[in-house]
């Protein structure tokens, strides 16, 4: 009688293969909803600014230039430009969150993903938001971003560089003003 108890070398080359294809199909779908959470914070920020200078617009008629200016500012920012994760001269894997301002009262906040230095990204697309608005316009400037922003705006497809609005239209929001 064999009484030895185990598991052969192939057995466990086999295991350790179907965990490894199985890990390799997981990983893209965790590195987008990794992605998807990013872009869900970039935009309940850019949500905020928007009312903040709403609120700025009530009171003196004119949307503020830099995030001091504003009852809702995120912390340590200053300038019309802040940074999610680092600086302008050392940023992380984040958004740079930018305040647009044109003539006539009309302005927005945009969004841009931003690597840190020396690394690219696997997901590239931005995100506008006009203060007066209601949508986001998220525009893929790769395939990958593409893919993202079609996602993030309920529709099937979305080619590289073109557009989408977060109410589910392909091309900019319908309350989108140009500045």
């Amino acid at each position: 009688m064999n009484n030895k108890k185990g598991f052969t070398l192939i057995e466990l080359l086999v295991v350790v293969l179907i965990l490894g294809i199985l890990a390799a199909m997981a990983m893209p779908q965790y590195f987008k909803a990794v992605e998807r959470s990013r872009m869900t914070e970039a935009v309940t920020l850019m949500a905020n600014i928007a009312d903040a200078q709403q609120r700025k617009y009530l009171q003196v008629n004119r949307y503020a230039a830099e995030y001091t200016g504003l009852d809702v500012a995120p912390k340590g920012a200053s300038g019309s430009v802040f940074y999610t994760k680092g600086t302008s001269a050392a940023p992380q894997n984040g958004f740079a969150i930018t305040l647009v301002n044109g003539a006539y009262n009309v302005g927005k906040v945009t969004a841009e993903r931003v690597a840190p230095t020396g690394q690219t990204l696997q997901y590239n697309y931005s995100l506008e938001r006009f203060y007066t608005g209601k949508g986001t316009t998220c525009t893929g400037t790769d395939t990958n971003g593409a893919a993202l922003c079609a996602d993030y705006c309920g529709i099937d497809t979305l080619a590289a560089n073109a557009s989408c609005c977060s109410t589910g239209s392909t091309g900019a929001c319908a309350d989108a003003t140009t500045l």
